[in-house]
């Protein structure tokens, strides 16, 4: 999983899987979804997160992380 943020729009896209995207289908506003050929969710893009979430804090419960990086 691979989040980025692009502070030029203040978007947010979570990349939960490194495979190219086939459709994108707009959920919510500022909300869309990624996703390939067999219908299988890829990531998701939001908007203008920075003012719509909190970005200052990554905070993560369970989550069977074997390797972490940040740059």
């Amino acid at each position: 999983m691979k989040p980025h943020h692009y502070p030029e729009t203040a978007g947010l896209c979570v990349e939960l899987k490194a495979q190219p995207r086939t459709k994108i289908r707009h959920v919510a506003n500022g909300l869309n979804v990624d996703f390939d050929e067999a219908e299988e969710v890829l990531g998701f893009d939001i908007d203008c997160a920075s003012t719509r979430c909190g970005l200052t804090t990554l905070e993560t419960t369970a989550l069977p992380v074997t390797t972490a990086k940040a740059a």
